[in-house]
């Protein structure tokens, strides 16, 4: 066999060739492939960066050869970090890349590196999400931010980049379900939605507080009219149950909705 192959057998018999390397006493599996002559050269593509001087910037643009570009990510990492990760990461100073591909960078803070080591991101429709004890988790979930959360109106990203996914980046804007932002008279207030085949106005309310908790009452009220329906609800955990329920019993609903859940 060629440096760096050997060959195994599928289950329908079939042989087929595997591609190692050891670096700094590391064993590390560069894939599969059809031919002894293609696993021999991800071995000597995976030795020419280990042992080479070839940096990140020119690996972005370098063209698509026999390893793959995460696997090829990996390797520059551990050979500039001394840090082995499956996935594909590179280690910054205060920060780390998460890469799709060449043109496709995201950053994080380095507190998220070792979740992001061990869960892979991926993406569907324009949403990135991890697999989490086998729960498809959108990676917006850990600053806090909803599902069908909208970029601009309840979160921004605060330097434009949208790739940029470091705390300091992100800013929350509407951290409850049902409840938005907005500025009436000069002031800025709260408005609460519900969605019911339709989305029907609660009301609006000076803080988002009040408004998060409308929207509570406003779940129970639809669920007591008959309604059924798997509706979110908030958690709110920044006031006493005892405060919660004054204002759950003096918040006001909007008379349109009431109607709507009278002819129900």
């Amino acid at each position: 066999m060629l440096p760096g192959v050997y060959s195994a057998e599928k289950k329908d018999k079939t042989i087929y060739y595997r591609s190692n390397i050891t670096f700094s006493g590391k064993h590390i599996s560069l894939g599969s492939f059809d031919t002894e002559e293609k696993a021999h050269l991800a071995y000597k593509e995976a030795e020419a960066l280990l042992y080479g001087k070839t940096s990140l910037e020119e690996l972005l643009v370098a063209p698509e050869d026999h390893l793959s570009f995460d696997k090829k990510i990996t390797l520059i990492n551990f050979r500039d970090n001394h840090m082995y990760i499956g996935n594909p990461i590179y280690l910054h100073k205060n920060y780390f890349s998460y890469f799709f591909s060449p043109n496709e960078e995201l950053k994080f803070d380095i507190d998220d590196l070792f979740y992001y080591s061990s869960h892979k991101i991926m993406r569907r429709k324009g949403h990135l999400f991890v697999n989490d004890y086998g729960l498809q988790t959108s990676i917006l979930s850990r600053y806090g931010i909803k599902a069908h959360a909208v970029s601009g109106r309840d979160y921004e990203f605060v330097n434009g980049d949208t790739s940029d996914f470091r705390y300091s980046n992100i800013k929350v804007i509407n951290p409850y379900y049902g409840v938005s932002q907005i500025e009436k008279n000069g002031q800025i207030k709260y408005r609460t939605k519900i969605h019911i085949e339709g989305n029907y106005t609660i009301g609006t309310y000076s803080s988002e507080t009040k408004a998060a908790i409308a929207y509570n009452k406003a779940v129970d009220l639809a669920k007591a009219a008959g309604i059924h329906k798997n509706f979110p609800e908030n958690y709110i955990d920044s006031i006493p149950a005892k405060e919660y329920a004054e204002i759950y019993t003096k918040v006001r609903i909007s008379n349109k909705y009431l109607e709507y859940l009278s002819t129900i």
